[in-house]
């Protein structure tokens, strides 16, 4: 089949790379423009962008699908079928109807639950025991279209880029396999229930505060549930922000919330119910390195507390 991809992260590599690799035709890849950052505002192109670039394959990069000329350009593909995975826009209408066959989604959630831009975040932080990757048709409304394929991948103490990367990884191939039986008019859709939906707003920095102000294992789902992404972060006394990397949820209940107790090879943080072993920390303007090491280094005392009502303003 002749393939248009829209795509951007790297999450949407593997799929990228399983259509360049199999019999189908990738006719064009859509993407997002180079992203600037860093100090000096480098623009670097979407890991897709880069992957479309070195296979040779026509490549379209813009922020949006609206304008009448992308219609146009996407329409002289002539594409038996589309296919989405993190491109970061909405598909309009014209462009829906553009390939024979529609547009198929790998969303990394067992919808209805999750729908939206953050599927994976989401069901870490809330505690999901277990999650799915999902192959649906692609339509105007929100994650909404009918399934037709759900692989479920149970969640255990991954990150949200550990759990993504995976899940991203596994979906190449589910995708290829609904493609391969919409070809030969095999592919059946299920619609989605109407009940359990829930919806995963893209993260933001805030989110990744930790307080200590709860039981360990809410604090250890925040800090995974933003890992690497925007990150998760508490704050020393004083307001000084440290980010925090995966932490290790343990059962105590003899330290205060944000309360300390350092030994020689590990920090543990006191919760509302439990304590979190830290793992990787970074203070303001330093590296990342082991809690021990960064205790050594700043000598807390007994007095000290991380995080605490009212700091994440600060």
């Amino acid at each position: 089949m002749r393939i248009i991809f829209a795509g951007t992260p790297d999450a949407a590599v593997p799929t990228l790379q399983a259509l360049l690799d199999s019999p189908h035709e990738v006719a064009l890849v859509i993407t997002r423009p180079p992203a600037r950052r860093g100090r000096g505002k480098t623009a670097y192109p979407s890991p897709v962008a880069s992957v479309a670039a070195q296979a040779g394959v026509e490549l379209l990069e813009t922020t949006s699908l609206q304008a009448p000329e992308i219609g146009e350009r996407i329409a002289a593909v002539r594409g038996d079928l589309g296919v989405v995975v993190a491109y970061g826009a909405l598909v309009p209408p014209n462009v829906l109807e553009t390939p024979t066959h529609g547009w198929l989604n790998l969303h990394f959630s067992d919808l209805p639950r999750w729908r939206g831009a953050a599927p994976v975040q989401w069901a870490i932080r809330e505690g999901d025991q277990s999650t799915a990757s999902c192959v649906f048709t692609l339509e105007e409304g929100l994650d909404t279209g009918d399934v037709y394929s759900r692989v479920e991948v149970p969640i255990g103490r991954e990150s949200a880029g550990e759990l993504l990367t995976a899940m991203a990884e596994s979906g190449a191939s589910q995708v290829l396999d609904v493609i391969d039986a919409v070809a030969d008019g095999s592919a059946i859709a299920i619609p989605q229930s109407t009940e359990g939906v829930t919806y995963a707003r893209r993260l933001e920095h805030g989110d990744g505060y930790v307080s200590f102000t709860h039981d360990a294992q809410h604090e250890d789902r925040v800090i995974r549930s933003v890992t690497p992404n925007p990150g998760a972060y508490t704050v020393l006394p004083g307001g000084v922000r440290m980010k925090l990397g995966k932490a290790i949820p343990v059962e105590r209940d003899d330290l205060e919330p944000g309360q300390l107790d350092v030994t020689k090879k590990h920090v543990s943080v006191g919760c509302e119910g439990g304590a979190l072993i830290l793992g990787q920390v970074a203070p303001a303007g330093k590296s990342w390195m082991d809690a021990a090491a960064w205790a050594r280094g700043a000598r807390p005392d007994a007095r000290m507390r991380l995080g605490g009502a009212g700091e994440e303003q600060l």
